[in-house]
Order: C-alpha cells, then structure tokens, then sequence
C-alpha cells in the first residue's frame, strides 16, 4: 500500500488537496504568533491572531492562490534605550493557512493588538449534470440541466440510492 493519503483509484483528481494537506502539516510547527479561529455562523469564519507590538505598516495579509500568508515584520528601534530586562523581542513571523476551494477574504482589521481577518465561504450550488451515452468509440457531449434545487436534490439523492 502506497503512502498516499487518497491511494485509492476512487479518488480522482484528488493530488492538489493531498499537496495542501502536506504543506499546512509543515506549517504548524511554530506556535508564534498565537491565534484563533471562529466560526461565526454557517458561511463565515474569523482568524485572530496576537500581534502585540505590530503596527499596521508592519503587517501584509496576502491570498496566494489557496493559501492565506500573514506575514509580520518589526523594526527594531533599541536605539538610545537601555534595557534592564528585555523580553520582549521584534520579532517576525509568517503565518499560512490552507483555503478550501471558493473561501474568499472579506475584510481584515487590527485592534488593540489584535488582527482579525473574516474570511466567506459562499454556499454551492446543486447542480446535475446528464451525461449522454453513445455507442462505440465516438466522444460523448455533456448536457448541463438547470434544475430548481429541490428536484436537482432528489435527482442526486436517487442517483446515490441506486
């Protein structure tokens, strides 16, 4: 047996989310900087992430393809102070997340420290698709149906009970 997530032959076209999958498994090693995830109802969630110390200018929130990059960056203006103790360091960070297919950024704010980032995840629509059988070699057409939801919905249901 293969090492691969999606091995099966019953999974087709599946390589790109095994390829996600692996680069967000290497992307939670560093617990900095800490944050949250919400979900604020069935379509929308929300990232918050502490960034004490950061202003706006040294943030960038970046969508690269399906991935979210938050990436931060300070300045280390020590010039002309003297530190007794110093435990808090500028430091930088780069933060990813994973993006499933269709998530979109709806807006991004910093507060008290806090970057909050909403992301939309808008519903899929039902949609049925007839493919047409022929006979011999020749290629086949596809013919999209616009069905009202609940009848494409029966239709699907019927489909996986035969």
């Amino acid at each position: 047996m293969s090492g691969r997530l999606f091995g099966s032959p019953m999974f087709l076209g599946f390589d790109h989310l095994e390829q996600m999958l692996e680069r967000a498994a290497k992307g939670t090693a560093d617990g900095y900087p800490p944050y949250n995830i919400e979900q604020l109802n069935a379509t929308s969630l929300r990232i918050t992430l502490a960034v004490a110390g950061f202003v706006m200018d040294d943030l960038q929130i970046t969508q690269e393809d399906n991935q979210l990059v938050i990436r931060g960056r300070q300045t280390d203006d020590t010039q002309g102070r003297v530190f007794l103790h110093r435990g808090i360091a500028a430091r930088q960070f780069q933060k990813a997340f994973v993006l499933a297919e269709g998530i979109e950024v709806s807006g991004a704010w910093l507060d008290n420290g806090l970057l909050h980032i909403d992301l939309v995840r808008p519903q899929p629509e039902v949609r049925v698709k007839l493919i047409e059988i022929t006979q011999g070699r020749t290629s086949a057409t596809t013919a999209e149906i616009d069905l009202p939801k609940a009848h494409a919905q029966r239709v699907a249901r019927a489909i996986e009970d035969a």
